[in-house]
């Protein structure tokens, strides 16, 4: 006899999660949360640093960038004036291109100071500077990013990393064996120690436990 686990799906809504981005995620077919966000919602929404074991996939995306959305976004925080408010640090350029579009379409209906549009944009290696540091110019009030490209950006002093509150690690143990965890604490050092850090690894190595 096989017993079936019912399991009654929770919504993004039933998660108190911001309408904008409800309605956002509903347009894309999204409305229930996958196990590993109904985990992490309710203590990335409280503005809680976290650690989670996870593979690569779409629900791990949202599983951060539900919540960082909600928080930057939230009454009393600072205004949305174009300083990065979110940083999102990922290995390589395809994760950053899919994190970019689901974050994008995720904050679709946000706004920012003045009424513009939230702005998400992805910094990467192996592209010219100059249109990166133009979007950085005109605004970017979410960056997503690999380790190197950040840290040129903002040791040059185009990426301003002193307003970030929340902070996440992706695929933190891909990172460290591509050898980025020196650009990474590099990095961590630009950003408050006020921010909220959440870090993800499929596997918990020594350095990325340390990390951590």
């Amino acid at each position: 006899m096989t017993h079936l686990h019912t399991h009654t799906p929770i919504s993004f809504a039933q998660l108190g999660v911001r309408d904008e981005i409800v309605r956002a995620l509903a347009e894309r077919g999204i409305e229930n949360a996958f196990a590993i966000q109904e985990l992490t919602l309710p203590l990335a929404l409280a503005g809680d640093d976290l650690i989670g074991q996870a593979r690569t996939g779409m629900g791990k995306t949202f599983a951060f960038g539900v919540p960082l959305l909600h928080r930057i976004t939230g009454d009393g925080e600072p205004a949305l004036n174009g300083t990065p408010r979110a940083l999102i640090v990922v290995p390589t350029r395809e994760l950053c291109l899919q994190v970019f579009d689901d974050l994008t379409g995720a904050a679709q209906h946000l706004k920012a100071e003045g009424g513009r549009p939230l702005s998400v944009v992805s910094i990467y290696g192996g592209r010219p500077y100059e249109p990166q540091i133009e979007a950085l110019q005109k605004g970017a009030d979410v960056i997503v990013g690999t380790p190197g490209r950040l840290l040129d950006l903002a040791q040059q002093g185009h990426l301003q990393l002193g307003g970030v509150s929340v902070l996440v690690l992706d695929e933190a143990d891909e990172m460290l064996d591509l050898g980025f965890l020196p650009d990474i604490e590099r990095i961590l050092q630009r950003t408050p120690d006020s921010r909220q850090t959440m870090l993800f690894s499929a596997t918990m190595p020594g350095p990325i436990i340390t990390l951590a």
